[in-house]
């Protein structure tokens, strides 16, 4: 059925459209009161030239949908097929920076308090998240301290022959050796961590006051002591929360600033008051649609001006807050942004209800647009940083590009002006699964398509060198048999040995005059080829330092990640190729098919044979019982 016609049939109720390309990829999700009309309004006449649904159009091939009950469903549905599907036309937070949680395990016998940043549904309790992150460090620290906690790795479901040196600092009542501790005492120190975690602190210093006094009248004069102690502390906590609710609510304020297709978002996170943290968003390559036909320049700081160009903020905060706060256990009372948006009110009432289905205190969330006064003035803050956060991320880039490429042509002396730079860095743990990385910038950008990831095969052991002239020589062979150009400049992640293995590698393959140099780690100095004895020194503010500390850290991290995977596979591949019968190849389809040694531990026999044969199976189910 063509994709007009298939519109045609979709029902006049509310739900989520995804839209197709020619690959049956998903690359755009929407959301919708009536699919039908809004659906086929993306084909009216005009619409199709129009810049913000213009390439959209043309590469739609087909669409899908799904029917809910309400637009609050649509819009919880939306969010998630968003951060499932990641469609390339939608608005897409790619910030990997999470908070801190601390998690009670209630499923446990003896459940355990931990930090963590990734929340599951495993019957445990999370509270957070906490601003700054070292602050649920804290917490859990207080934790073990004055309740006895642990947050080990021990086996609690078992009796050990004797306790770790966290019970004989006590910090940790001993669950794990019959006798140390009863059921009910730690069951009873479970009650008050998870009354001091919900911050009902009136009610857990009532409880403790109860305590004490029965502990007196028996004539447990230790006890009632320890009571004592947890009372003064939990009053002491108490006292410092009751002075900053006094001083302000707690709030999210947003800004931002847009420049040349790019953006730089700055969240401040106000609790009690008090701005606790800042965080920041950055987005190089927004949608098409997203993207104004002339440069044009917004704030929402003192210099903010209206917009002229067809990036639509409103558009954009209705996507961020989605992905930010749908799902989430927590969120702020009042969230402030520079811009109205369709769905303010209807997130407003999913966020709301969230909260009381977490069983929150407060449970009404509000999200503000103010026009003037010190809420405004919050927003104006937060604008002006996220100008600086542009600054500072994208001037050494794209902007000043060409006054960048020109100060890197004259403090390396190099013959033309840099349009690619290739650079590479070897990663490695005491000599074993050595890899290197060649990253490349090209035109003011990271080109990732260009990447390239290199496993060395003549090295034993730790040698950088060897494994540096390895890889360039590897590289630049292979470039000359495809007959492409050589890079304006060739960096390599270290320092005069790293530089010397790479120019006899290019020497070797008798490639000459090519501009070659390294930046060395720690001190920053770049040694350009054939004048080592005379540096290059920059200052620390340089926008050419800078841009060859991104080059050059983009490819560490490059280097890291392929070898911890490297590494993840290695030692995931140990353990069943132990098991008699289980060779390489079992073991590669085994791991393909259930993701990891964890996961074919648990499987049954039904399972098992369904990858490998009857003996293979028997025989990983008896190694894992043993």
């Amino acid at each position: 059925m063509a994709l007009l016609e298939k519109i045609r049939t979709l029902p006049a109720a509310a739900g989520v459209y995804l839209y197709k390309n020619a690959e049956d990829q998903v690359i755009y999700v929407g959301k919708a009161k009536n699919l039908r009309n809004r659906v086929s309004s993306y084909f009216h006449e005009g619409k199709v030239e129009d810049t913000k649904t213009g390439t959209l159009v043309r590469e739609a091939v087909d669409v899908d949908y799904i029917v809910v009950a309400n637009d609050k469903e649509a819009l919880a549905l939306e969010n998630n097929l968003i951060k499932q599907k990641k469609p390339r036309f939608n608005i897409l937070l790619r910030d990997d920076k999470t908070y801190p949680y601390v998690k009670l395990t209630l499923g446990e016998r003896y459940p355990r308090v931990y930090v963590t940043r990734r929340l599951k549904k495993d019957g445990s309790a999370y509270y957070g998240p906490y601003f700054p992150a070292n602050l649920a460090y804290r917490i859990v620290d207080l934790i073990h301290r004055h309740f006895l906690i642990p947050s080990c790795q021990v086996d609690l479901t078992r009796n050990h022959p004797r306790p770790c040196l966290q019970y004989y600092i006590r910090r940790c009542l001993g669950p794990c050796v019959a006798g140390l501790t009863t059921a009910d005492i730690y069951l009873e120190a479970v009650r008050d961590v998870k009354l001091f975690l919900e911050g009902r602190q009136s009610d857990l210093s009532r409880s403790l006051r109860e305590r004490m006094g029965k502990a007196a009248e028996s004539q447990e004069y230790e006890r009632a002591a320890k009571y004592r102690d947890l009372i003064s502390t939990v009053e002491q906590l108490q006292e410092k929360q009751r002075i900053a609710s006094v001083e302000g609510d707690d709030a999210d304020v947003f800004g931002y600033h847009y420049e040349n297709g790019m953006l730089a978002v700055n969240l401040f996170h106000m609790r009690g008051g008090k701005v606790l943290d800042r965080r920041e968003f950055f987005w190089e390559d927004l949608p098409e649609f997203a993207i104004p036909k002339e440069s044009e320049s917004m704030t929402t700081g003192e210099d903010a001006r209206p917009s002229t160009d067809s990036f639509h903020p409103e558009e954009f905060f209705s996507a961020l807050l989605k992905q930010l706060y749908i799902s989430q256990p927590y969120a702020p009372r009042n969230i402030y942004i520079p811009v109205e948006f369709e769905d303010h009110t209807m997130l407003e009432e999913l966020l709301s209800e969230q909260l009381a289905a977490a069983g929150a205190r407060a449970t009404r969330v509000q999200i503000i647009i103010p026009q003037r006064g010190e809420k405004r003035s919050l927003i104006d803050l937060a604008g002006n940083n996220a100008k600086q956060s542009y600054d500072q991320r994208f001037r050494v880039m794209k902007p000043n590009l060409k006054a960048v490429q020109e100060a890197l042509e004259d403090a390396l002396g190099l013959p033309e002006l840099p349009r690619r730079i290739e650079c590479f860095d070897i990663s490695h743990i005491q000599g074993t699964e050595t890899v290197a990385s060649m990253v490349v910038w090209e035109d003011g950008q990271m080109k990732k398509s260009d990447y390239r990831k290199f496993i060395i095969k003549s090295v034993d052991g730790v040698d950088d060198f060897a494994s540096m002239r390895e890889v360039v020589s590897r590289r630049y062979q292979r470039v000359e048999e495809e007959k492409k150009k050589m890079p304006s400049l060739v960096l390599i992640d270290g320092g005069l040995g790293q530089l010397h293995a790479a120019a006899q590698a290019l020497d070797s393959l008798e490639i000459i005059n090519q501009p070659l140099a390294a930046i060395a780690k720690r001190q920053e100095i770049i040694y350009v080829y054939g004048q080592e004895d005379e540096p290059v020194v920059l200052d620390h503010h340089s926008p050419v330092l800078h841009l060859v500390q991104l080059i050059r850290n983009e490819a560490h991290r490059f280097a890291v990640a392929f070898h911890r995977k490297r590494r993840q596979m290695r030692d995931r591949s140990t353990e069943l190729m132990e098991i008699p019968g289980v060779g390489q190849s079992t073991t590669r389809r085994l791991l393909e098919h259930f993701g990891s040694v964890q996961a074919v531990r648990q499987a049954d026999r039904a399972a098992l044979s369904a990858v490998v044969t009857r003996s293979q199976a028997e025989a990983i189910l008896d190694h894992f019982r043993k």
